[in-house]
């Protein structure tokens, strides 16, 4: 049986559709985003659906079909390019995207695309393994996502990919050579671990991509509040989306030598737990006061991206869910975008809204460092100014690592607290696509 087409129509061509199909003007059929309708044909067989768009498609026109249309095979009638092509696939199977680890079965109708010829067939299945990988660490419970199980789920990514891994989980060797790191998880039941994972030939462009690991934050001894502390599993976020990406890379065969490194651990309270005022000593060797125990994040990065920029890579990310204060300034659908590299800041939110995956450029203003000054160490892990919290954080990471290292910093929510079509509430991998065309630009030129 032949698919079923899908008509895209705008408000320009509405009143011709409505001449070459007279039942979209019985319907009501308002052509607007993610607006349908389903166009009968002989003998109760759909003859097609019209589907509502703005403008032009793109990513997110269909993203709403899989989970609207009956049970069947469908084709997108209008010629369109191939990066159009490919981003209605992408969309399309973002959409299909659904967390039923902990629900019972439901029956879905199987609803399928055929893809247009001109599709870039690899790039979607890379994007769609990276966003489910994020998206279910993401969505997964603190019970069954601890630094071990973090660790174990990138054990297997290693082993699908051929990558090489290993995972620092001694206690003694993390006190001493990731002293941060191991402050921060120390109190918890499950030990922390630093995951560290490497692919691809030497002789190419070093990327390493360092992520945020914080299964659970419970603030520590500076206890967050319980409605605060509800969304805490999604602290983890930034080892999901540098995971996520680490599989696009991987998968796509890009010519990179791939280093990932997540400081996963639990932000905990114990007889042990660090306080208020502890000095630690970091991996660099310098001193970091603790101002607040709820600002751990930054410390467990801290060890990791000083270990990162040793190898002096050609690109250095971090990921991480790190700051209120950048929500405040952005919202939570925009990342925070902070880089050492004037051609970073200037055109990645290019790239990036070229992939319907933005991000937004904020200022390492270096006058804030006296921010983060401490009486009695090298640094204080949080400012004295109540203001600029997401740019203090930043400087403070920018502390860790090498100057002459190129490194951006993405403050993000890796979160939709409200479902959109392609984007259901929960986890979300926010940067994947920016990041990864930023990378495969970078190994053309």
């Amino acid at each position: 049986m032949a698919a079923t087409p899908l008509y895209f129509i705008s408000k320009q061509g509405l009143l011709a559709a409505q001449e070459k199909h007279p039942w979209l003007t019985s319907c009501g059929f308002k052509a607007g985003a993610h607006n349908i309708a389903l166009l009968p044909g002989k003998n109760g067989v759909l003859a097609g659906v019209a589907v509502g768009i703005d403008d032009s498609p793109d990513l997110w026109s269909i993203a709403s079909l899989p989970g609207k249309l009956p049970a069947g095979e469908y084709a997108i009638a209008d010629a369109v390019s191939p990066a159009i092509a490919t981003q209605l696939c992408l969309g399309w199977e973002l959409g299909r995207y659904d967390f039923d680890r902990y629900r019972a079965p439901k029956d879905h109708p199987r609803v399928m695309l055929q893809y247009p010829a001109n599709a870039d067939t690899a790039y979607v299945s890379s994007m769609l393994a990276a966003y489910t990988l994020a998206r279910d660490l993401i969505n997964t419970p603190p019970n069954d996502m601890t630094p071990v199980d973090l660790a174990s789920t990138a054990r297997t990514v290693a082993a699908e990919y051929g990558a090489k891994i290993s995972v620092l989980d001694d206690q003694q060797t993390l006190e001493k050579e990731y002293p941060l790191l191991y402050a921060v998880g120390k109190a918890s039941s499950h030990a922390p671990c630093l995951i560290d994972m490497r692919w691809g030939k030497k002789n190419h462009r070093k990327v390493t991509l360092v992520g945020k690991g914080v299964c659970f934050d419970t603030g520590g001894l500076d206890l967050k509040s319980g409605s605060n502390m509800r969304l805490m599993k999604k602290d983890m976020g930034g080892a999901a989306v540098v995971l996520g990406l680490a599989v696009a890379i991987m998968r796509a065969k890009l010519p990179v030598c791939l280093r990932v490194l997540v400081p996963a651990v639990e932000n905990s309270v114990a007889g042990n737990a660090m306080r208020p005022s502890d000095i630690i000593k970091s991996r660099k060797g310098s001193t970091v006061e603790i101002g607040d125990t709820d600002a751990e994040g930054r410390l467990i990065l801290a060890d990791a991206l000083f270990e990162a920029s040793r190898e002096k890579p050609d690109l250095l990310i971090d990921c991480a869910t790190l700051t209120g204060a950048a929500r405040v300034a952005l919202g939570t659908e925009l990342p925070a975008l902070f880089s050492n590299t004037s051609d970073i800041l200037k055109n990645l939110p290019d790239v990036a809204a070229s992939q319907h995956d933005p991000v937004w450029s904020m200022p390492l203003h270096a006058p804030y460092r006296g921010h983060l000054n401490s009486k009695i160490a090298d640094i204080c892990n949080i400012p004295s100014s109540g203001y600029g919290g997401a740019i203090a954080a930043a400087l403070f990471l920018q502390e860790f690592v090498e100057h002459d290292v190129p490194w951006l910093h993405l403050d993000m929510m890796a979160w939709n607290l409200s479902a959109k079509p392609g984007r259901p509430e929960g986890g979300e991998a926010m940067g994947v696509r920016a990041l990864f065309a930023w990378i495969s630009n970078m190994v053309k030129a």
